[in-house]
């Protein structure tokens, strides 16, 4: 019970940080929201263009988010697991995508380089996976076995 309590806590958070993480900034102060998802698939790659909220990075976040309270309340391990998979393979295909756009990625101060989202966005990611290893699931089911006779049987007579 404990370790169900203690999974689920971290999916909750792990699901906050992964929708926080977009309105964060990703790369020269832009912030998450602001990618279009369909440019991580063009092949134009990542452009300067706007994007609306629901055709951003928010869009799989939040259906990540969503999974992981899905898998709290059933307790599902392997559904956690798709949740912790999907914002990590979201931030792991957004950074290819922006290391091709802008020739190389870099850590730089004052806002240039990569933001605190992308490392909101991979912790919420790898606590996700944390909690899916935590959590102890349901409880599986028993067969239900036939009452064994426990008594010695009669010998035969010959």
């Amino acid at each position: 019970m404990i370790r169900n309590a203690a999974g689920s806590l971290m999916a909750l958070i792990g699901a906050i940080a992964a929708v926080w993480s977009t309105f964060r900034a990703w790369y020269d102060g832009r912030p998450g929201r602001d990618y279009r998802l369909e440019e991580l698939f063009a092949g134009s790659g990542i452009t300067d263009d706007g994007a609306a909220p629901f055709g951003s990075l928010l869009l799989p976040y939040l259906c990540a988010a969503v999974l992981a309270l899905l898998a709290v309340v059933r307790r599902s391990r392997p559904l956690m697991a798709v949740a912790g998979v999907v914002v990590l393979g979201f931030a792991v295909l957004w950074m290819v995508r922006q290391g091709q756009a802008a020739g190389g990625l870099s850590v730089g101060v004052e806002g240039t380089g990569l933001g605190d989202g992308v490392a909101n966005a991979f912790g919420a990611g790898a606590l996700l996976l944390l909690a899916a290893a935590v959590m102890r699931g349901r409880p599986r089911r028993r067969r239900r076995e036939l009452p064994r006779d426990t008594t010695a049987p009669e010998p035969r007579e010959p």
